[in-house]
């Protein structure tokens, strides 16, 4: 066990500078772009799938929380909010720059992850009627996002947090693979059709960035399949879910949208699973 522990942390340690480096370039894409995105979102209308699902791709760790904001305020609509939820890709855009992940397949995957959010929101909002609800103001620092401590220490912290969480499960699978075995593991349930998209979608529906970095991981050493990656990765949306249901009361709207959310991103896992570009 030592052992694993000791391959497990020099492997890590090799992808720190690369996280890093990625967290910055987010970091400073985010500052120059946040408040622009969500006023855009704000003043979308009936464009709002569309708009929504396309900046939701842009990494930004505060979108999502921003648009559950304006969603419970009554300002953007349940489809637009749906949209970004899909879209988002939390923490697996820094860690497959990390792992250095063929640059077609991270592009294939942002675009389903767009096309999917588009699709599922424009689909929603042709089928309700919109509700003006009493405006509540963005809290998105009150639930722990912390984006406003300069880039660099910004940065430093989301790389030790998802440092973390990556030791931790590399552990955990590294240890899988030794005890049970790298064939009989990649039969393991998370790679059976249908199967593995259902319980990788309720993985996703942990409103932590934890999530996305177990997902992503899975994936990446073969305790998945694509279809299965990315429903998890559909439903998941970092601290949305969480301030959605922190900020709006109406808890049967919320089972609503977050069981429409679980039912696309199973559902477009399955999908992706038929589908030759995965």
């Amino acid at each position: 066990m030592l052992d694993i522990l000791l391959d497990v942390l020099l492997d890590s340690v090799k992808i720190l500078p690369f996280l890093f480096g990625a967290y910055l370039l987010i970091e400073l894409l985010e500052t120059v772009s946040e408040e622009k995105t969500v006023a855009l979102v704000h003043k979308a209308g009936k464009w709002g799938s569309v708009i929504g699902g396309t900046l939701g791709v842009i990494p930004q760790c505060g979108f999502s929380a921003a648009t559950a904001n304006l969603y419970a305020g009554g300002i953007i609509t349940r489809g637009t909010v749906l949209a970004v939820f899909l879209s988002t890709s939390d923490e697996m855009l820094p860690i497959f720059i990390s792992r250095s992940v063929p640059l077609p397949l991270i592009l294939k995957v942002l675009g389903y992850k767009l096309v999917v959010g588009v699709i599922v929101g424009l689909l929603v909002d042709s089928f309700e009627k919109h509700e003006e609800r009493e405006h509540i103001h963005d809290l998105c620092e009150q639930e722990g996002c912390n984006c406003e401590d300069g880039i660099f220490k910004s940065a430093l912290r989301h790389t030790i947090k998802i440092f973390g969480f990556l030791l931790l499960v590399n552990f955990l699978v590294s240890l899988a693979v030794e005890t049970v075995g790298t064939e009989r593991l990649a039969g393991f349930i998370l790679n059976k059709p249908v199967i593995g998209p259902l319980l990788s979608g309720l993985i996703g529906l942990i409103p932590n960035c934890a999530a996305s970095v177990v997902i992503t991981e899975l994936y990446l050493q073969g305790g998945m399949t694509a279809g299965a990656m990315l429903a998890g990765l559909l439903v998941g949306s970092g601290v949305g879910i969480l301030v959605l249901c922190r900020m709006n009361k109406d808890w049967k709207d919320n089972l609503k949208t977050i069981g429409l959310l679980y039912a696309a991103g199973v559902a477009f896992g399955c999908i992706a699973e038929l589908l030759p570009i995965f």
